[in-house]
């Protein structure tokens, strides 16, 4: 993606989403990084409405630490995965509590090695929590990226990450991964896209969502 084509996405979208930020209701980067992990999967949405109840029954790191896999299977069960989640969350707490001092690491390489904590979870943790610039690849980034010509559509998604991480200034990458999200889950939808009031249809690759405008 050259230049001037990324910056006029980037305008495109600062004019539908300026205030673009994390829809995953949190309190502190624990919370925030046990809402990403839940999120696999599942809307942020559900989320949403199972870490209201989650984070008032389970306020410390010790409280997921001590708790049962049996209780918090209960309180996950309405998401997808929500038996591997429970066990990831229980290790989680407990290895932040024996090799953090009940801390969460602020870089890569130690965020990564947190059990359930992948290369997204990573980025989201890093972007929204500790304000480093990172660029998490969800469905809807994803879908965008290749929608719009940052990737190509059999790139994985560390390829299109690294794509749009070229493309698109680092400084930048904090607010426009969200606002990427925000194009693709209201305005961009997997199978409803808004081509008709979309101001950069000329630029999509998706042959399906141009015969949709012609419809």
């Amino acid at each position: 993606m050259n230049k001037e084509k990324t910056q006029r996405v980037l305008n495109y979208f600062h004019e539908l989403f300026p205030d673009a930020s994390c829809e995953l209701n949190h309190s502190n980067v624990f919370e925030l990084i046990v809402a990403v992990m839940l999120s696999a999967q599942t809307t942020d949405k559900k989320v949403n409405q199972v870490t209201e109840h989650l984070f008032q029954k389970y306020p410390t790191i010790e409280s997921y630490a001590n708790a049962s896999l049996e209780d918090l299977q209960q309180e996950l069960k309405t998401i997808g995965l929500y038996r591997n989640k429970a066990k990831n969350l229980k290790k989680l707490a407990q290895t932040i509590l024996q090799d953090y001092d009940g801390k969460i690491p602020d870089n890569r390489k130690d965020l990564e090695s947190l059990p359930g904590v992948g290369r997204k979870t990573t980025n989201v943790v890093l972007s929204v929590g500790y304000n480093v610039p990172a660029f998490a690849v969800d469905t809807h980034v994803e879908r965008i990226a290749k929608r719009l010509g940052f990737a190509k559509k059999d790139d994985s998604v560390l390829t299109v990450e690294k794509k749009i991480c070229r493309s698109i200034p680092r400084n930048l990458w904090n607010q426009s991964h969200h606002q990427f999200i925000f194009f693709g889950r209201y305005f961009c939808k997997a199978l409803q896209p808004n081509c008709q009031e979309c101001h950069l249809y000329d630029m999509c690759k998706d042959e399906i969502k141009k015969k949709r405008r012609t419809m």
